[in-house]
């Protein structure tokens, strides 16, 4: 559908205004750079702000080299060999994508503490007293490097199996002809090849460990998430939260940075011939399904069944009428997103795909900026979105109070709009993905056919476009459904009085040491978090079939 070029079309504007209210938490941030360094912030420099760097650079790197072992070994295998339980394979190594970080950090630290289960079974077995034995702290760097990479190299794995399926037959002959062995090929070969792809998975991994809250503040490792938290609610200085943020974005440039460097102007040409599988007879074919089935053993069913002992074994299930109101709080919050997610994607991937010509360039600006918020970590987001709000809110409130009488509180801070909002900035890009992937199916000759028939832009929306989208904006709602139903930084940081969701009670409890009790909480979240898992193994089936 083609615009006029003489004045900007509606969804332009919209698709500028919605940038722009993106935009703002990044622009409060970056201009705390510009801030005059306080007591707080000089007292951060002086004692901690060297061990966030130092833990949140070792954290990242550890990280990256676990997802790419489990991932591209995984993935690897899955897309080069046949053997016995392959078929299963490639749709269960998906499943720990289901399990929060900060829920399998419960769940391990319940069942390797001193008095859980595992210790108790080896002092059982060996006699042995407290003290006389050593065994590895799961509440340290280390144990977060673990969970982090069982839980996240799903990403790697499906960005690498992907690129291992599209190398062609000819490729993989050519090198054997020239004389490589599988090893070889592989590292040679193949591995240089998919490096776009594997790059972009671990960048994603080490973006979600930046932003990761729960896992580090019940570990009680220092870095810049807990930081931020520090700085606002115990020192009381949104400007040091402010600056601290600033520096995380650092890591966030630099990640981005990264991937880009990595992928270049690389692009991989060839026959639709794919690489044939080789079948793995033998102790070869069940070495191959043991080594994919430990990380999805350790990454998903351990951790779950540990959550259902502890939810209804060990201790109270926690049902109840707070069970109740957490799960509507739960709901309504991820609803509510959700719808709005949904609605501002679909405006602004019909405006980039209506408007061409000159301003082509501008609307994929706009559309690059209101798909930034996914790359920034929640706690960033809410320490960008409170300030300006905050302000706002305290100024609208007292406007009223002087021209009517009126006393009506804090009404953005005070409710969820303003939370609403945070969530919409992070998972904004998630929606707009999906929705500008099913506007790519929809060929323009029919936008040339409605606008033959006399429709204009609202009307070809309406009647063509959307009945195709169904199915496009279900999967965009149900992902950032979910997505804020396992969000812990934002929400936390910005939830209301007497507002808390199952994620914010998870943590809760957890930092009390009651993870009996925490533990129904997070089974909710899990068995959530399974639905767009399941959505995207059905996907990994289907495109095997073809």
């Amino acid at each position: 559908m083609l615009l006029s070029r003489r004045r900007f079309h509606p969804l332009t504007l919209a698709t500028l205004a919605m940038a722009l209210l993106i935009a703002v938490p990044v622009l409060v941030i970056a201009s705390a750079v510009l801030l005059p360094a306080g007591e707080t912030w000089r007292h951060l420099i002086d004692t901690v702000l060297a061990e966030y760097v130092l833990n949140t650079v070792w954290l990242l790197c550890g990280v990256a080299a676990g997802v790419l072992l489990l991932g591209v070994t995984t993935a690897w295998l899955v897309s080069t060999y046949r053997f016995p339980g392959r078929a299963v394979m490639e749709w269960a190594l998906v499943l720990p994508m289901a399990m929060p970080a900060y829920v399998i950090a419960y769940a391990y630290t319940d069942a390797l503490q001193f008095a859980g289960p595992v210790q108790g079974w080896l002092r059982e077995l060996t006699g042995w007293k407290a003290r006389e034995y050593w065994f590895p702290e799961i509440r340290s760097l280390g144990g977060a490097i673990a969970l982090f990479s069982l839980v996240l190299y799903p990403y790697v794995y499906l960005t690498a199996r992907a690129a291992f399926l599209q190398q062609t037959q000819n490729t993989l002959e050519a090198a054997r002809l020239l004389g490589h062995g599988t090893w070889s090929r592989l590292w040679r070969v193949v591995l240089p090849l998919a490096r776009p792809g594997i790059v972009a998975g671990t960048a994603l991994a080490m973006m979600e460990t930046l932003a990761d809250f729960g896992t580090v503040a019940y570990f009680a490792i220092p870095t810049f998430s807990t930081g931020i938290y520090r700085a606002w609610f115990s020192l009381g200085d949104k400007n040091a939260a402010a600056q601290l943020s600033a520096c995380m974005l650092l890591f966030v440039a630099a990640i981005l940075l990264m991937e880009r460097a990595s992928r270049g102007r690389a692009q991989v040409y060839g026959n639709q011939r794919r690489a044939v599988a080789w079948t793995l007879d033998g102790a070869r074919g069940w070495l191959s399904l043991a080594v994919c089935l430990v990380p999805v053993l350790l990454g998903f069913l351990v951790p779950a069944l540990m959550l259902c002992r502890m939810a209804f074994t060990d201790g109270d299930a926690q049902f109840g009428p707070r069970f109740v109101g957490l799960v509507r709080n739960s709901f309504l919050l991820a609803s509510a997103t959700a719808l709005a997610a949904v609605a501002v994607a679909l405006a602004v991937g019909y405006a980039a795909r209506a408007v061409n010509g000159k301003r082509s360039w501008l609307m994929r600006g706009l559309t690059r900026l209101c798909g930034m918020g996914y790359a920034l970590p929640g706690s960033v987001i809410a320490v960008g979105v409170l300030v300006p709000v905050a302000r706002l809110d305290n100024a609208l409130s007292a406007w009223l109070q002087q021209q009517f009488g009126l006393s009506v509180g804090l009404l953005l801070t005070g409710g969820i709009a303003a939370l609403v909002y945070a969530l919409l900035v992070r998972f904004l890009g998630v929606a707009l993905q999906t929705v500008n992937a099913g506007l790519g199916k929809i060929t323009p000759s029919m936008d040339a056919g409605a606008r033959s028939l006399g429709h204009g832009p609202g009307a070809t929306l309406r009647r063509v476009h959307f009945p195709m989208l169904r199915g496009s904006l279900l999967t965009a709602a149900l992902i950032v459904f979910v997505d804020v139903m396992k969000e812990l930084p934002a929400t936390f940081v910005m939830r209301p009085f007497n507002f808390d969701t199952l994620a914010v009670q998870a943590y809760n409890l957890a930092a009390d040491e009651r993870l009996t009790e925490a533990a129904t909480a997070s089974l909710v979240i899990v068995a959530v978090g399974l639905l767009p898992v399941i959505l995207l193994s059905r996907t990994i089936r289907r495109e095997e079939r073809h």
